[in-house]
């Protein structure tokens, strides 16, 4: 990043002659020294991910990500993390990340953003991704195929304001089920911030009842995390679209034609099976933007978009 100078001029003719000279030299002699980049292409291909699960998870997935597409493309390719959903479509947004593991509606707002934005790749799972509504044992809440109406009245945790499966969908089908907003329907509300966290808070009794990501539940649940008979599923939403990659469209004129096709190729084309199930995933399969019309049209319906 180059630092501005600023010169106050001076009254005095010969004094403004002289530092213009020594501007003049200096600008000469630091050109020579650090030449400027000549284009985009030199720059690092920067990616992030809403930040769903616990930041050393996250981490130790993307990082590996990072260096698999590095490979792939030639490039320098970095994952930065993020603190929250919105700032992940705030990066996306402001160009400091082109790529991103987007949710359902991160990615459309992220993409309403940018122009010329798309949705690359999916998981084959979120063509029918679902949320699971978890209860404390405490409750007596039992597993029903219908929406279960009990719930109302319990103290509830979403997961992140900004997601898809821990808040977007979960919230419709209240609102569906129940003829009112969480707020009237619930004792209390909160937003965990993720989905491990609303485990965790529904586990312990902080909360009575969740709503949480059902690959994130499965998860925790290989990981030796969840306690069944302190916590259970008790409902599970009908299938929805949820998570994409999604990529900017301008990068083809940063790292030359058919860069976007090049992404896409590599992502669609992950094998490594420890690195899939990371996510987890068993691939990657095409994805559009049009894939994601359903959340957008949930979204305006529940006003979480204009």
């Amino acid at each position: 990043m180059l630092n501005k100078v600023i010169f106050r001029r001076q009254a005095d003719k010969k004094s403004t002659n002289f530092i213009v000279s020594l501007v003049t030299l200096t600008v000469a002699l630091f050109s020579a020294a650090v030449p400027l980049k000549s284009s985009h292409a030199a720059d690092s291909f920067v990616f992030t991910a809403i930040p769903d699960e616990d930041e050393s998870r996250l981490r130790q997935r993307f990082e590996k990500v990072a260096t698999y597409l590095g490979q792939q493309l030639g490039v320098s390719v970095k994952y930065i993390p993020v603190k929250s959903y919105a700032a992940a479509v705030t990066a996306f947004r402001n160009d400091q990340v082109q790529l991103a593991w987007f949710g359902g509606l991160s990615g459309v707002r992220a993409r309403n953003l940018v122009a010329g934005s798309q949705a690359i790749a999916q998981g084959y799972e979120d063509q029918a991704f679902e949320t699971y509504f978890i209860a404390h044992a405490s409750t007596g809440l039992q597993p029903t195929s219908a929406f279960p109406k009990g719930i109302a009245g319990k103290v509830f945790t979403f997961g992140s304001k900004g997601s898809t499966s821990g808040r977007l969908m979960p919230e419709f089908y209240v609102r569906e089920n129940l003829g009112k907003s969480p707020d009237e329907v619930f004792k209390k509300v909160g937003f965990s911030g993720n989905h491990s966290k609303t485990i965790q808070l529904v586990q312990s009794g902080a909360y009575e009842v969740g709503a949480v990501n059902f690959k994130v539940w499965e998860n925790e649940m290989k990981a030796g995390k969840i306690d069944p008979k302190k916590v259970s599923i008790i409902w599970k939403t009908p299938p929805y679209p949820d998570y994409q990659w999604s990529i900017r469209g301008d990068v083809d004129g940063k790292w030359g034609s058919g860069f976007q096709g090049r992404v896409r190729d590599a992502l669609l084309n992950m094998k490594d099976k420890d690195l899939l199930a990371s996510f987890p995933r068993q691939s990657f399969i095409p994805a559009a933007n049009t894939d994601y019309q359903p959340i957008l049209d949930v979204a305006k319906a529940i006003k979480l978009i204009d």
